[in-house]
């Protein structure tokens, strides 16, 4: 493309494709795994914000936010975006007309509206509910009806799960603490404080229990402004954070500048042509992929570690929280280190923290606990996968360190000792949820270490997390080429491909392509190429079969990298037509643009890179398979100074067949680049047409690295 049209097609506010509410009703079946829903939240938050600022409607539906619904309970503080389990929603702000606490009001879809960074509602009633938020804070704008009693509820004992908390009330503030947990009927808990100061006195105010009372007169001016900030550490630090970061500000001020700041980081993937759905999609997908994890410590840098103790984050770092490990390592965070390497090196050194502190990487972090929710190590493959796509400023010795000592360490990988003598995960094994699931999970979390050490120059540690990670050989029946469960002295049990048992939210089918180190080795063992993409064009019958069925469910994690295996197998052109066939199909721009739960982002990241027409298969490093864009032109501002630019004209929803390929100028037949053009930045340029090329790509040398002990 021209550098003029380059120009012309430049995107200055891509904020204005983002649509909130994607994800907040049902787009496919609940297949039991936390709904058909995406569980989103279409509320106010900064770019990895500590507080969002958003409704909950009195149906709940995780996230907090069901479209379906046209009651609002309340404007709470904090949300998880895509969780299939329920947690925060503390302290909902509820204005009312009238003397006393209400349950809901309703409204309609037509007065409502979001955008990153801010939402307006306006009741049935006429009372209009404005919001916007900064890192730390938000801010509200309340707009009464005249001749009407204005009033407002604050409840902080009251969360998503049970709750309690305590409120005090000065001339025009409400501030206290909110404690809850719970997570997927986890132990975990943790206490929020907040601290809300009004630009209008109370004319009168009670408490009872956790929830405060007030009134204004708003006679002269219908609308009160309330300033709230938040803080895991002290009321005094949420104080701080919301007048450090709103200072004089009024709403608009903060509204525009969150604006700003979203744009900012959306802006660092520009792209040229593509439909508007197109557009929609892909940056709504971005959006939701940066609301997590978030930041945790305060401007001052406070933070609660997990350990309990307050903790102090390095001058110019933030400490991040919420790490919904087992789903976001395949790409959300890859994706964060893509375009924000500064940030997704913070969040790697608050994962060590969290491990050094809490004595093991936990596979599931709300706040400062750990829930031990699903299986596998992940966090030490994000850790791993950030430092690969360049972000490396953290102490990579302290997360060696501790990703070995995780490795040994029931907490963290329950079932290790099984794993290491026998080579894998047998059934019933205690506090093991699905021995195949989880021996796989292990095979890519070592070799995700194996990659990191081997960067740090720890040949040794490279060499036996290497091994560790081909024990996935031990699962493979030659009797009928699946990965499947094996029992303790090495027998088969009874199998079916479709038997969930031993899974986690997913089949045997589903989870044998789950080797995405060394899909070479596993396609030999299942007789070749030629037998691989057979069985991969019966997987892709369906698309979200779910759990019951013997294809795809790329509604949830397991199956996400399958559709780029068909490259390994000498097949590109299928990668082509299957991730261009799902982004499509499975996501779309309206509320019910999600068949599954996003997962702190990592739904979304799928269809970012899908949109791109790129994917980190491999846990722990950062080459890239290729499909193709359904962009004309991309362009990757990496944030560090280095970019990636995409050129593909006549790219469009069914030109999606690779026909040629010039990598750097130079003419490329493989269908992946490698890490160093990931580090140096570069151009790809390609030839689509609307018909398969089963040739281009197809190659045995050209099939994307695997990797196996003395490969």
């Amino acid at each position: 493309m021209a550098p003029a049209a380059e120009a012309q097609d430049r995107i200055d506010d891509p904020a204005q494709h983002v649509n909130p509410f994607v994800g907040t009703k049902p787009g496919g079946p609940d297949f039991g795994h936390g709904g058909g829903a995406g569980n989103t939240f279409p509320g106010a938050v900064a770019p990895f914000g500590m507080m969002q600022f958003s409704p909950d409607t009195a149906t709940y539906q995780h996230g907090g936010y069901s479209y379906d619904d046209n009651r609002i309970r309340g404007f709470s503080l904090t949300h998880l975006s895509g969780a299939g389990c329920g947690d925060f929603g503390n302290v909902p702000f509820m204005p009312v007309l009238g003397d006393s606490p209400v349950n809901d009001y309703p409204f309609s879809h037509d007065n409502e509206s979001a955008s990153p960074g801010s939402y307006d509602v306006t009741f049935d009633n006429g009372l209009r509910t404005e919001l916007s938020s900064t890192q730390r804070s938000g801010i509200a704008r309340f707009t009464y009806p005249q001749g009407q009693q204005a009033a407002l509820s604050v409840d902080a004992a009251k969360a998503f799960n049970d709750a309690s908390g305590s409120v005090q009330i000065g001339p025009n503030t409400i501030s206290g603490h909110s404690d809850s947990g719970g997570f997927c009927g986890s132990d975990n808990t943790y206490r929020v404080y907040f601290h809300a100061t009004f630009d209008h006195d109370f004319t009168a105010h009670e408490v009872n229990g956790g929830q405060a009372f007030v009134k204004f007169d708003t006679a002269r001016s219908p609308q009160v402004v309330a300033r709230v900030g938040i803080s895991f550490v002290s009321a005094d630090n949420a104080r701080a954070n919301a007048e450090t970061e709103q200072g004089g500000r009024g709403f608009d001020e903060v509204r525009d500048g969150s604006r700003a700041a979203w744009n900012g980081v959306l802006g660092r993937i520009d792209v040229g042509g593509g439909s508007d759905e197109d557009r929609r999609r892909l940056y709504t997908g971005l959006y939701h992929s940066l609301l997590h994890p978030n930041v945790f410590s305060d401007v001052n840098g406070e933070y609660a570690g997990f350990d309990g103790q307050v903790h102090t984050a390095a001058e110019g770092h933030a400490q991040y929280a919420n790490y919904s490990g087992w789903d976001v390592y395949r790409s959300q965070l890859p994706l964060v280190a893509l375009i924000a390497p500064d940030i997704a090196s913070d969040i790697a050194q608050s994962a060590v923290n969290q491990s050094a502190q809490g004595g093991y990487f936990d596979r599931w972090t709300v706040a400062n606990g750990g829930t031990g929710v699903m299986v596998g190590d992940p966090l030490p493959i994000m850790v791993a996968g950030a430092h690969a796509f360049g972000a490396t400023d953290f102490d990579t010795a302290a997360a060696l360190r501790e990703m070995r000592e995780g490795a040994t360490n029931t907490d963290e990988r329950p079932g290790h000792s099984e794993y290491d003598s026998l080579g894998h995960v047998p059934p019933g094994v205690q506090d093991v949820w699905g021995s195949a699931a989880t021996t796989l999970e292990y095979n890519s979390a070592d070799f995700a270490v194996s990659q990191f050490a081997a960067r740090l120059g720890e040949t040794e540690v490279h060499d036996h997390f290497l091994a560790q990670a081909q024990k996935f050989k031990n699962l493979f029946n030659p009797a009928n080429s699946y990965l499947q469960p094996r029992n303790a002295d090495g027998s088969w049990p009874s199998f079916d491909p479709v038997q969930t048992e031993e899974y986690t939210e997913g089949n045997g089918a589903q989870y044998t392509w789950m080797v995405p180190f060394n899909h070479r080795a596993l396609f030999d063992l299942m007789g070749g190429d030629e037998q691989v993409v057979s069985r991969l064009d019966e997987f892709f019958t369906e698309l979200n079969g779910g759990p019951d069925k013997p294809y795809a469910y790329l509604g949830n994690e397991p199956s996400l990298n399958t559709p780029w295996a068909y490259a390994y197998a000498g097949r590109p052109d299928k990668t082509q037509d299957v991730v261009r066939r799902a982004l499509t199909s499975l996501f779309k721009s309206t509320p019910d643009g999600e068949v599954g739960n996003d997962d702190l982002g990592q739904m979304s990241s799928w269809s970012v890179w899908a949109s791109i027409g790129m994917y980190p298969q491999v846990p722990g490093r950062s080459e890239l398979v290729l499909a193709s864009p359904i962009f004309s032109s991309v362009t990757i501002d990496r944030g560090n100074g280095t970019s990636i630019t995409v050129n593909a004209p006549e790219a469009s929803e069914g030109t999606k067949y690779v026909h040629d390929l010039k990598v750097n100028g130079a003419d490329s037949t493989k269908p992946w680049v490698g890490e160093d053009f990931v580090a140096a930045g570069g151009t790809l340029d390609f030839t689509l047409g609307d018909q398969p090329d089963p040739a281009w790509g197809s190659a045995p040398q050209d099939a994307p690295p695997s990797y196996d002990v003395g490969s």
